[in-house]
């Protein structure tokens, strides 16, 4: 047994661990550019690394032939996904001029009704209006050269996604070793177990999200096309993407929703929609999360609101759709690191006593169960 020459007392430990949490913050701001699509490039090579090894063991594909395969596939998704916004958002917007009609309508009536109850003339707000929109109008070029900054650091972050994309698969080996090689020999076979789990859960996770999204994009569009909302599909799509960001993402889908809703429909309709998203969000957490997510890499409700907090400051909307895939993979690694146990717990919800496990029977050879 190793003795420790000191001990330094808590307020020292305590100061030390506050100075490397800053210290690490700022660096993860400093690095957003190249961090930030490291880490999706990551996530998203943990999700093609069985295909990859199906390609090199089965087909006997070189390693860079299977990678350039994962490529493609990946570029394929990208660009059906962006087809089918690219002709969702071309139809929106040619519905814009009749949105906006609507909206004025709406506000005209509001207007009316906040004149008459407070007595405000209605002449003056709408000067004022007027002068603020005048003012929008005029800062154009500034709004432009917002739009360009978005679409040229979007588009520098997913080159240098697929970049990383491909040296990660490509170089899996030397990076797996590094990791390993880095801790002494007593504690190398529980690191490399530590890091062949994180690899197995992380991957069933993320697919498990996968199949969220599409599950979450169905029951979404099925309701919005019940209810009769223009654009269910896009909405749909929209909200099962969004709803990997917990409870924010679902709730700025509803608001959106419920603005299309009233704007093309009535207001009883945007009742229902409410309605329907509070539905959805209840499938969602009861039936979908424990049946194909599970709850190992469960994250409780305080601390996915303050990673979302903290991944918005950190590196802005990437940071939120980031933050809880990171907390999925820090709590595998604190629950199989003894000392770090606790804070594990601490993540995830709160532990339930030992039950049998939920059974939904859907047909005489598909039967769900849930998960750990």
């Amino acid at each position: 047994m190793e003795k420790r020459l000191f001990t330094l007392p808590f307020i020292a430990n305590l100061t030390l661990a506050l100075l490397s949490i800053i210290m690490l913050g700022y660096l993860l701001i400093l690095g957003k550019v190249i961090l930030a699509p490291f880490f999706f490039a990551l996530l998203l090579a943990l999700l093609f690394l069985p295909f990859t090894k199906f390609l090199e063991a089965k087909l006997r594909f070189p390693r860079f032939i299977s990678t350039f395969s994962a490529v493609l596939v990946l570029l394929s998704v990208l660009v059906g996904l962006s087809y089918f916004f690219g002709s969702q958002l071309s139809d929106f917007s040619r519905d814009i001029p009749h949105l906006e009609k609507q909206f004025s309508k709406v506000f005209f009536d509001l207007q009316k009704w906040v004149s008459e109850t407070f007595d405000i003339n209605a002449d003056k707000q709408f000067e004022y209006l007027n002068q603020g929109l005048s003012k929008i109008l005029s800062s154009s070029g500034v709004i432009l050269g917002f739009t360009i900054g978005v679409f040229s650091s979007s588009l520098a972050f997913l080159f240098f996604c697929s970049l990383f994309f491909i040296f990660i698969l490509n170089y899996r080996r030397v990076l797996y070793c590094f990791i390993v090689s880095v801790f002494k020999d007593k504690h190398k076979g529980k690191v490399e177990e530590i890091v062949n789990q994180i690899q197995r859960m992380t991957k069933s996770y993320i697919i498990g999200i996968c199949i969220q999204i599409v599950i979450v994009s169905l029951l979404t569009t099925s309701m919005l096309l019940f209810i009769d909302v223009k654009y269910a599909i896009l909405l749909g799509v929209l909200t099962g993407i969004l709803n990997v960001i917990p409870y924010i993402g679902i709730l700025f889908s509803m608001i959106v929703s419920s603005f299309i809703a009233f704007a093309t429909g009535t207001p009883i309709s945007t009742l229902y929609v409410m309605i329907g998203y509070v539905v959805v969000h209840a499938i969602d957490g009861n039936l979908v999360l424990p049946f194909v997510v599970g709850s190992k890499v469960k994250i409780n409700a305080l601390f996915s609101f303050l990673g979302i907090l903290i991944g918005e400051q950190l590196w802005g909307i990437s940071g939120m759709f980031l933050c809880i895939p990171a907390l999925a993979i820090i709590k595998i690694i604190f629950d199989r690191v003894d000392a770090l146990q606790s804070w594990g717990a601490l993540l995830g919800e709160e532990p339930k006593v030992k039950s049998k496990k939920r059974r939904v029977v859907i047909s005489k050879n598909i039967t769900l169960e849930e998960k750990d």
